[in-house]
């Protein structure tokens, strides 16, 4: 049964969905957007619980953790900080991280600002600098197939404008073909469903603010010789929007990374390939939460 815990960071109190045995040691997940919340995973990461407690955090401002927090604080840097702030507040010496999208941007912020607090970081569909994106006006512009490609390039151009969380919700709908190396993937309803079972709250505001602030600005890779723990980058060798060999750049530079490309998905592995994905994450995990 899930644990509801709301986690005081300083400034404000994050939700968080606890979920597994209470004597394994926590795994932090970092959820994508920027604006979604930890239901983007639906039951995805369950079967992690043989080896970690989940903790599927909202990050500031976003989901069910508390809404009235100054914009200027919603960076990347403070939503880093909020992980080591979360750890303390569960009582966890010994943690681990997961960030997926713009999660995986947080995760690796943490594991470059804060080295040695998490005991392993998992990177999943991530990027360690923001020139990674500047080719993405092209890549959408050549998106097949051509009859998906002006509704994906309108959910994209319209994430400046996005008002309410219904609109948000449309935006992922038209989006979602672009993130599934098969455009046309018959799991993408599934997937919409689950997450839609797990009630969603979208977070409009921050999604315009980092629409048009580049997601963020991650800028790190000419410091990811600062990791000192181990960690682990994971790919889909056709993600559109976070490319494998940005994947492949962090894990050549971190002095204990590892790499996995996922050659048959796209941004969404835990979906497109769960087998393989929960099987390099779990050993993973066990080798380095053991």
């Amino acid at each position: 049964m899930d644990e509801l815990r709301r986690l005081n960071v300083g400034d404000t109190r994050l939700h968080a969905v606890l979920r597994g045995p209470e004597d394994l040691p926590p795994l932090i997940v970092l959820h994508g957007g920027p604006g979604l919340d930890h239901t983007e995973f639906a039951d995805y990461l369950d079967p992690l619980t043989d080896t970690v407690r989940l903790v599927l955090l909202d990050a500031r401002a976003q989901g069910r953790s508390e809404r009235d927090v100054p914009p200027e604080t919603w960076t990347l840097g403070q939503m880093a900080a909020d992980v080591s702030a979360a750890a303390r507040a569960l009582g966890a010496p010994r943690y681990a991280v997961f960030g997926h999208s713009f999660g995986a941007f947080v995760a690796l912020q943490h594991a470059v600002e804060h080295p040695g607090e998490a005991a392993a970081t998992v990177v999943c569909c991530g990027l360690g600098s923001a020139r990674w994106l500047e080719g993405l006006p092209e890549r959408l512009a050549a998106f097949e197939p051509s009859e998906l490609r002006g509704q994906v390039q309108d959910s994209w151009a319209s994430e400046a404008d996005v008002q309410t969380e219904a609109d948000f919700a449309r935006l992922m709908h038209e989006q979602m073909p672009w993130h599934f190396a098969d455009p046309r993937d018959p799991r993408i309803p599934e997937y919409e469903a689950r997450v839609e079972a797990a009630a969603p709250r979208y977070a409009p505001d921050v999604l315009r603010q980092f629409s048009v602030a580049g997601y963020g600005g991650i800028e790190v890779e000419d410091r990811l010789d600062r990791v000192t723990g181990p960690l682990l980058v994971l790919a889909g060798r056709h993600d559109r929007t976070c490319p494998p060999e940005a994947g492949e750049l962090i894990a050549a530079r971190v002095p204990q990374g590892e790499g996995h490309i996922f050659e048959r998905s796209g941004h969404m592995p835990f979906v497109e390939e769960p087998e393989a994905f929960l099987g390099v994450v779990r050993d993973f995990l066990r080798r380095n939460l053991s």
